[in-house]
């Protein structure tokens, strides 16, 4: 390892400032002091130094100080100051390891990222510049909304048949972006930066794929040709040296007790320390044998449970003892062991919800303990129930408390003796150990096999009677237990036990009782090693001359070596000798696998091995000489145990053995490991009897082998060598990574300004059938913005530069947050698990799927178009039909006599006055449920006379002139409408704007007007005010308003005649509304389609003027407005109307108006479905008191122009299934700009039939039927029956050739009703004629179509219509302007949002949209803004493996923020705009790299 002293080495400064450094960064790393505090008192204290260090930057000085060895220095008291990395176990930077970073880092210009930005109130602290400034645009206009009362004040911005303008007002300022969008330079900017970020190549080039037309195979990832393999020959078995014999061993542990108990009473066994220090209590062995007797004899005689002993021997005991506390754990150890009990000993559970408790329960559960023992105090300090009992534990079986102090044990009677059998197969104990996957699992430890580590243990360490260790290690597992406990009984030893507590508080008093007690020996981790350097300054008499070994535990971590020789350097001036220093490897299953002997007990010299991490990475050993970057350095741990046989073997499949070069797992066959894993029967035999075998497919011994988790291999002499343990492993591609290793990494750029206390996660999680790297650091509580910005895209370069992996994810949260291991360490599989369910909370995050995820599905090439000809042979020849269907011939179903007499709307409704005055029509009702105005033929026909004669007179109008119509939803608006078309004008019905959000509804109020070309505006007086206001003149113009009238007191007056259309084709109304791309189209409406609309409906519904309807929907646009205007008057009915916006007061509303009058048939929006699902969830019981029933309704129809959305509609009916709702009646209509209803359920004809069809064939533009559940399948649900005189096709989108049954294509309509074009200001007919007069280019090529705009298809069922004939079911999929080409492919957004909702409990609503080829998820957050960031991960996760798509920016806004219209839809393109023009106010924003 390079040599390298600090820079401040060149000026010798006097030992009391360096002693005051070292102060001040002890309390820099312990998180006493801020970084600022910090950088303010060193200065002070080097003022006096600084002309001599002058060349030198000191901030970076500051960070470039390693604990590397500097032999150098090692004899002078100038020690280079190791920095604090960390105060955590087993992770040390090795200054090989920092420089390299270092010069990683410099390779690399500093790229520009695209930082993420968060809302103030998102942020603990942070810094000003990454805050959203406040709009100084004004918000776009909006078209809508039903729901848009105070909290969705949705943003919705008019604009004209497909012409997007910018809203009046913007600065000149605003970026224009290819379609006119206006962008604030502050989003765009962010994006270019992600897309320059993008642009760069990734490191994987995409190889070859499998492609199949259907089938999106992901890729595999081919192996390198150039990649390093295995070329050594086949390793043989490594033989330990025999097990010592003619050795007197004590026959058993117990008799070892037992003979030094009575021989030597007084010996001291074990000493126990205070936090202070202090040796508050001695063992003597004398004690230690009474008190395990007493409690042997209380366990086995005193306990019972309903008069039967509470235990027989074999039963399995908790072991709940502080680490405060070894004096207690070792009596209650030894006790269960002389009466036949088996310990197992736990952490002390702290909360009910500690990080893996719930694990810990299920092992006690699977192992059947019903007795935990534990202390006095500790039993104190456990969570209590009411009753004064311990509590249960989550996922923990009942357990009885027994506390071990003397005062609560029996006295053994003179003749009573334990019947120990201590020898043989049976178990002594269970040690638990937890997986990489969090599961928490048992390891039986035999008799047999505990006598003989212990045996193995003594001769390796050369252990003699009567020696003094000092332990720092927990002694309830582990090396702390086998050489603390168990071994040190064998041989009589003064174990010295030094709690976690009391390191925390001093780190030297390991040093410090070593000296005191003259201890021959000491067992400690790297951590305490690296600890105690930062604390050895000003200790001027500790000696380490006593010891003749130091046996470190963690030898086998790659990062101990550092902690090694920067121990060695500081020490050997303080005793320390070189050879004492004895890194060991051990594991669960195996115990002992190999600890480094000093010479004098035949240890061959230590040796270090330089290996390049590239190779590692493909499993093979390669020393590294030229590539000083990416390497690891790794110190041998000794030799193999005495009597074990060591092999290595693959890590996966079969177990043969390594070639000498390759790196492997480590299997050892011997005595003394582990037996099983209790109670596991399936996973012992892999891991506790591997068989390894020659290349030649033989076993290599009679002997079965258990696997050690440990990877490594065989060096020189010999000795082994550990790279990694199994569980840390990462396999990314083809190539494996040490999750170590990378944490070292992030350590080494710059471990103390940023990374709190060194605390560090990296596991991986699969996304997309491949490992992803997750780093998961915690961040210091003075960190800014930009630190943690700038730290975590320097740390991605550092690992993309030394180990080639991208990663994944990279969070950071606040300091002290992560979960803790029992001993301080973090626990690395419940930060997973936090991860994955959403709960981390991090307050930063950087993903970067763009580098990592480089196994997606080949982008689609768009294949040249077969013709339509082909296309209809191709049919033909695989006996498809035609995709095409029609409701039912008009000609056949009524009189064209009655047909003739109904042409005009306002002749029927002068008939129905004439011949049924007092018919009830309307019904209006207000929240309350009372109704508030009613309307009758004649009455309606009189009010309608009255509105003519006004519009005549006062507004001197001329026939054919547009009327704006703005009312609320009522009765005024329908006999304004019949008054326009009794004058012959023209009328146009506008959504008032609203009074609490007018900046945005009124613009829309003004641009219908204007684009409407409107000579007149009819309206309320109130209404009237709130158009003139001083509020309406801050956001429209309100001198240019056409003439306003207001109808609430208009005199009496007859017309002097009704005027009467020279012919069908005239235009009788305008129909305004905007689609969900947020485009303002006005179709145009003759009476002719005006009536056959309404007799299609009327057929479909059987409406008589018996009947009696009831109808929640706005009124001013497509079929709505028709359901609402139009067709009481045609058909006769009554019409029982609800305003969707009373049921914001009362929820209950609609449903109560449809049981109270018995409607047979009812229409609503989607809103107002969702409304009545969310508000009346919980209220059904209650509406069925009021007496509230459905059973009346034959269909209710959700009026809309979409893909049916099936989850919805089927909660509603499973919900109102108990108030009488048949699940039958609930189906969906469907409708567009150029007919407002096409398919429409009616009361008679089969149920709506649902499909499911596989969405990725749906993404290539096709349809393939799948059977329920199965994976990507998708349900759709038939829109309805197709209406009377309608005809559909389905066409190709691109040929306009015809589709075959089953295909995907645009629907295509033709029908009587059809609208005759769009009505627009800009004369864009010509754009959109095709809309309206499209013609197939093969086959029947005279019909003319109206073109929907929406893809679906038509698939024959196996059910009959009324006539008798099969019946076509029309499925819609998805608007076409909506679609996302993303990748060659066609993604309809309500699919990857249904995914998203799914991701997290707090998302309560989700839309995509796509900005420069980047697909853009915002969602909104229904919980707390701190849980904010947990949202990106799992957004992104999800739309990888649902939709094989990578999430370019996620945006997080508070609820209500993504507009909605009035039918409920996803006003999308708002979104962007809003978006884009940095006006949604996110609480973050996460740009994906």
């Amino acid at each position: 390892m390079a040599d390298r002293g600090c820079p401040l080495e060149a000026v010798p400064l006097p030992t009391e400032v360096r002693e005051s450094l070292a102060e001040l960064e002890l309390e820099l790393s312990e998180g006493d002091i801020t970084q600022k505090g910090y950088e303010k008192k060193r200065a002070k204290l080097l003022a006096r130094y600084i002309p001599l260090i002058q060349g030198v930057d000191l901030s970076l000085q500051a960070d470039s100080r390693t604990t590397g060895p500097s032999q150098t220095a090692a004899a002078t008291p100038k020690q280079p100051k190791s920095r604090p990395t960390n105060s955590r176990d087993e992770r040390f930077c090795s200054d090989v390891h920092t420089e390299a970073v270092q010069a990683a880092l410099a390779k690399y210009k500093e790229r520009k990222v695209p930082m993420p930005s968060k809302r103030r109130s998102a942020l603990v602290h942070s810094s000003v510049d990454t805050y959203t400034p406040p709009d100084l645009h004004p918000a776009p206009p909006d078209v809508t909304t039903g729901l848009g009362l105070g909290e969705h004040l949705h943003c919705e911005r008019p604009q004209v048949a497909s012409v997007r303008g910018v809203p009046r007002g913007c600065s000149g300022s605003i970026l224009e972006t290819a379609d006119g969008v206006p962008v604030s330079s502050r989003v765009s900017s962010k994006i270019q930066q992600l897309l320059n970020t993008l642009k760069r190549p990734k490191r994987p080039p995409l190889k070859e794929f499998f492609v199949d037309d259907f089938e999106e195979l992901l890729e595999v990832q081919q192996p390198d040709p150039n990649q390093p393999k295995p070329e050594g020959s086949q390793m043989v078995m490594l033989k330990g040296e025999p097990l010592a014999v003619g050795t007197p061993w004590p026959p058993s542990l117990l008799a070892a007790l037992q003979q030094w108990g009575t021989t030597q009473p007084k010996a001291p066994c074990l000493t126990a320390l205070d936090t202070t220090g202090k040796a508050i209590y001695t063992l003597t062995y004398g004690k230690l044998w009474s008190r395990s007797l007493k409690l042997a004899y209380t366990l086995l005689n005193k306990l019972t449970s309903k008069n039967e002993p509470l235990l027989k021997p074999g039963d399995r005991v908790a072991l709940v003892f502080p680490n405060s506390d070894p004096v207690m754990f070792m009596v209650a150890f030894y006790g269960c062991l002389l009466a036949e009990l088996i310990p197992v000993p736990i952490e002390v559970p702290l909360t009910r919800k500690d990080a893996g408790s719930q694990q810990v329960g299920f092992l006690l559960g699977s192992c059947g303990v019903v007795l935990a023992l534990t202390t006095d105090a500790c039993q104190k300090g456990l969570p209590k129930a009411q009753t004064g009992e311990v509590v249960t534990f989550k996922g923990w079986p009942p357990l009885t408390w027994l506390v071990v102090d003397g005062k609560h044990l029996a006295k053994p009677p003179k003749d009573w003796h334990p019947q120990a059998q201590d020898a043989g197969d049976g178990t002594a104990y269970i040690e638990y150990k937890t997986s990489k996957e969090g599961s928490t699992v048992g390891i039986t430890v035999s008799h047999a096999s505990l006598l003989a580590h212990c045996r193995a243990l003594t001769q390796a360490c050369g252990y003699s009677e009567a020696e003094t260790l000092t332990n720092v290690l927990d002694f309830k597992r582990d090396a702390g237990l086998w050489h603390g406990v168990l071994t040190s009984v064998m041989n009589r030893m003064h174990v010295i036990s030094v709690p976690y507590a009391l390191m925390k508080v001093n780190p030297l008093s390991w040093i410090q009782k070593v000296c005191t007690y003259k201890a021959r020996a000491a067992l400690v981790k790297s951590r305490d090693m690296h600890w105690s350097l930062l604390a050895q300054r000003g200790q001027r008499d500790i000696s380490l001359s006593s010891l003749r070994m130091l046996i470190v535990a963690d030898g086998a971590n790659p990062w101990s070596i550092s902690s090694c020789d920067a121990f060695l350097n500081v020490f050997q001036s303080r005793g320390l000798r070189p050879e004492v220093i004895c890194p060991c490897a051990s594991s669960s299953e195996a115990l002992t696998v190999a600890v480094r002997r000093p010479p004098d007990l035949g240890g061959p010299p230590p040796r270090k091995a330089i290996l390049s991490m590239s190779g590692l990475s493909y499993g093979v050993i390669r020393v590294d000489t030229e590539e000083k970057l990416a390497v690891l350095t790794v110190q041998d741990v000794g030799q193999v145990m005495p009597g074990a046989n060591v092999c290595v073997v693959k890590v996966e499949g079969t177990p043969y053995l390594c070639k000498t070069d390759e790196v492997g797992e480590i299997c050892v066959s011997s005595s003394a490991t582990g037996t099983a894993y209790y109670g596991l029967l399936g996973i012992t035999k892999s891991v506790f009897e591997t068989v390894p075998l020659t290349a030649g497919g033989s076993p290599v011994s009679d002997r079965p082998f258990t696997r050690t988790g440990l990877l490594g291999f065989i060096g020189p002499d010999n000795l082994v060598f550990i790279v990694g343990k199994l569980d840390g492993l990462m396999a990314v591609g083809v190539r494996r990574h040490s999750a170590d290793d990378v944490v070292a990494t992030a350590l080494a750029v710059e471990p103390m300004k940023f990374v709190y206390r060194g605390r560090i996660a990296v596991f991986s999680v699969t996304v997309l059938h491949d490992d992803r790297i997750v780093l998961v650091a915690e961040q210091r509580p003075d960190a800014s913005e930009e630190d943690s910005f700038q730290w975590m895209s320097r740390v991605l370069q550092a690992i993309d530069s030394i180990h080639q992996v991208g990663v994944y994810c990279l969070a950071l949260v606040p300091a002290n947050t992560l979960p803790k291991a029992p001993l301080g360490g973090i626990h690395i599989s419940e930060t997973k698990q936090r991860f994955l369910e959403g709960t981390l909370h991090p307050c930063n995050v950087l993903m970067c799927p763009h580098t990592c995820v480089t196994n997606l599905p080949k982008p689609r090439q768009k294949q040249p178009e077969v013709g339509p000809a082909s296309m209809i042979v191709g049919n033909l020849v695989a006996g498809k039909r035609l995709a095409q269907a029609s409701g039912r011939e008009l000609t056949h179903l009524e009189d064209s006599d009655q047909a003739r007499k109904f042409l005009f709307l306002a002749d029927v409704l002068q008939w129905r006055a004439h011949t049924t005055p007092d018919h009830p029509l309307f019904l209006l009702l207000n929240a309350k449920g009372t109704v508030t105005s009613t309307a009758t033929c004649v009455q309606l026909h009189k009010k309608a006379e009255r509105v003519a004669a006004a519009l005549m007179e006062r507004g001197r109008l001329s026939i054919g002139d547009h009327v704006a119509l703005v009312y609320p939803p009522g009765v005024d608006l329908i006999a304004t409408f019949y008054g326009c078309l009794y004058c012959g004008c023209v009328p146009v019905t506008v959504r008032p704007p609203h009074p609490q959000n007018l900046a945005t509804t009124l613009p829309t109020v003004k641009m219908i007007v204007e684009v409407s070309k409107s000579v007149c505006v009819l309206t309320t007086q109130a209404i009237m005010r709130l158009l003139k206001s001083k509020e309406a003149a801050a956001t429209v113009d309100v001198r240019t308003w056409p003439t306003i009238l207001d109808t609430d007191d208009i005199p009496k007056k007859k017309v002097a005649s009704i005027f009467r259309p020279p012919s069908p084709d005239v235009l009788a109304y305008l129909d305004f509304s905007v689609s969900t791309t947020g485009i303002l189209a006005g179709v145009k409406m003759s009476h002719a389609a005006t009536s056959a609309l309404c007799r299609s409906i009327k057929l479909q519904c059987e409406l008589y003027p018996s009947r009696q309807i009831a109808i929640c929907l706005d009124p001013y646009c497509g079929l709505g407005f028709a359901l609402w205007c139009l067709c009481s008057v045609y058909s006769g009915h009554q019409s029982v109307l609800v305003p969707p916006l009373e049921l914001e007061s009362n929820v209950s509303l609609w449903l109560s108006a449809v049981s109270q009058y018995k409607a047979r048939v009812t229409f609503c929006s989607y809103s107002v479905m969702e409304m009545c699902t969310k508000g009346l969830g919980t209220q059904t019981g209650a509406l069925r008191m009021r007496g509230v029933n459905l059973s009346c309704v034959r269909t209710c129809m959700v009026v809309a122009e979409e893909r049916p959305r099936i989850t919805l509609t089927q909660s509603f009916s499973k919900l109102f299934k108990d108030l009488g709702l048949s699940a039958r009646a609930v189906s969906t209509t469907f409708g567009c700009r150029v007919n407002v209803a096409i398919c429409l359920q009616g009361t008679a004809g089969p149920d709506p039939t649902t499909v499911y069809v596989d969405m990725r064939a749906l993404r290539h533009d096709r349809v393939r039927l799948v059977e329920r559940g199965s994976p990507h399948s998708l349900p759709l649900m038939e829109s309805g029956k197709i209406l009377p005189g309608v005809k559909v096709i389905i066409a190709h989108t691109e040929t306009k050739g015809p589709l075959g049954d089953s295909h995907l294509g645009e629907i295509w309509v033709s029908s009587p009703h059809n609208a005759t074009g769009y009505y627009t200001v800009y004369g864009e007919e010509a754009l959109h004629a095709d809309h309206f007069s499209a013609r197939l280019s093969f086959g029947d090529t005279q019909t003319i179509w109206a073109r929907t705009g929406y893809l679906g298809f038509l698939r024959r069922t196996e059910l009959t219509d009324a006539s008798g004939e099969r019946h076509d079911a029309l499925y819609v999929v998805g608007s076409l302007d909506e679609t996302l080409e993303l990748r060659g492919m066609r993604y309809h957004p309500i699919d990857i949002e249904t995914s998203v909702i799914r991701a997290h409990r707090s998302i309560a609503e989700c839309a995509v949209f796509t900005w420069t080829n980047l697909l853009v998820v915002v969602v909104e957050l229904e919980g707390l803004e701190q849980d904010a960031l947990d949202l990106v991960a799992l957004v992104t996760n999800v739309v990888l493996e649902e939709h094989y798509l990578v999430v370019g920016v996620v945006v997080i806004v508070d609820p209500g923020v993504i507009p909605i219209n009035s039918r409920g839809e996803k006003q999308r393109m708002h979104l962007r705009d809003g978006f884009l023009a940095d006006q949604l106010d996110p609480i973050y924003v996460a740009y994906n790299m």
